[in-house]
């Protein structure tokens, strides 16, 4: 069986590195095309300096989505994915702090969305260094 399917591994590794990364790209975009929209929802959720804020976040997350796809020094896309995801769990997705059970579904919904991609943002970070398939190395 692992035989048959031996030769579809990279392949898969590389689809689901371009589906985990698709999120940050995305998003990253968005935080810096949309930037005053992006900025007055932070503002809201009490981020400090709203507008640099969503422009350095931008840039780490869309840099970490690039970096993971491209498979291009993969500890700094990581951890640049990881040190975004992990705060704006917490500051962005406080579902404790919702008095109204449905928007409290929805931020902790987000909450545990975001805390996910924190832990495979470690995983892709611990894999760093193995060989990747179908990627520029480093």
């Amino acid at each position: 069986m692992l035989d048959q399917i031996w030769p579809l591994w990279p392949w898969m590794h590389l689809a689901g590195r371009l589906m985990f990364a698709m999120i940050f790209v995305g998003s990253g975009m968005g935080h810096l095309m949309q930037l005053k929209a992006t900025s007055d929802y932070a503002r809201a959720k009490g981020v400090p300096a709203p507008e640099a804020a969503t422009v350095v976040s931008g840039l780490m997350i869309l840099a970490g989505g690039l970096l993971i796809a491209l498979g291009w020094h993969r500890f700094i896309g990581a951890g640049l994915v990881f040190l975004f995801t992990a705060p704006a769990a917490f500051m962005m997705h406080a579902f404790w702090k919702e008095t109204d059970p449905m928007m409290r579904q929805m931020e902790m919904a987000q909450f545990m969305k975001n805390i996910a991609l924190a832990g495979a943002a470690l995983f892709f970070a611990y894999y760093a260094g193995a060989e990747w398939p179908m990627s520029l190395g480093g």
